[in-house]
């Protein structure tokens, strides 16, 4: 029996609720998903919060506000910005939380708010500098590269960051791909996946996780 991939939730069901917020991630729970991926900025008295853009409608830029600031900013925009903290206090044990650095220069607060989390937790980035700085501050976390271009040795790209979990765009996962993470004790995790037969070709290739804006999409079991 070949073991499904985890459904990994995209910022919540955002066809259910508005993503990245509370709301978003409890749908996303009470779907099955087996994991919840987010996006993270860190304000300047540094909170780190759940948003995917630098600045929030209106212009006010994360990352020069406070906290408190930005929460007045946010209601008077009807915005649900939640912080990391109150995700994880959500979320528990109940699934696996994929946190991906959007902030820059955020590694050391991002690594202080899941200090205290209960459940299994991995940190995953487009800029894989941030990455690589994460892995010499606390090699004990689990890292990920995000990518959408190929690239000739995915294995040694990870390595080379102190990574160990590799997130290519659907697009790109073939055998070949698969077998190399999962030489170097990595997982491979697709996004953002959200068609059945790219689903059905993913999960044949027996990749560890699938991204999707809809968790409902991807089979609990597979014979």
């Amino acid at each position: 029996m070949t073991v499904p991939p985890l459904r990994i939730a995209h910022r919540g069901m955002p066809r259910m609720a508005r993503e990245n917020t509370l709301p978003s991630f409890a749908a996303a729970l009470a779907a099955g998903a087996d994991g919840i991926e987010l996006d993270v900025h860190a304000t300047a008295d540094g909170v780190v919060v759940v948003h995917h853009d630098p600045a929030i409608p209106g212009g006010m830029a994360i990352a020069r506000a406070g906290w408190r600031e930005l929460q007045r900013a946010a209601n008077a925009n009807d915005l649900q910005i939640p912080t990391l903290a109150e995700v994880c206090d959500l979320v528990e044990d109940r699934a696996e939380l994929f946190v991906e650095i959007k902030g820059s220069g955020i590694e050391r607060e991002v690594i202080a708010a899941l200090a205290g989390h209960r459940g299994p937790s991995a940190i995953h980035s487009f800029d894989h500098q941030t990455i690589s700085r994460l892995s010499r501050l606390n090699r004990r976390l689990r890292l990920g590269l995000l990518f959408e271009k190929r690239h000739p040795d995915v294995a040694s790209m990870l390595a080379a960051n102190g990574a160990t979990d590799a997130w290519p765009h659907h697009t790109l996962v073939d055998g070949p791909l698969v077998d190399a993470v999962r030489g170097m004790g990595g997982r491979v995790i697709a996004w953002t996946v959200n068609d059945q037969r790219d689903i059905a070709r993913l999960a044949a290739l027996e990749v560890d996780g699938l991204c999707t804006d809809d968790v409902t999409l991807v089979a609990v079991s597979s014979d």
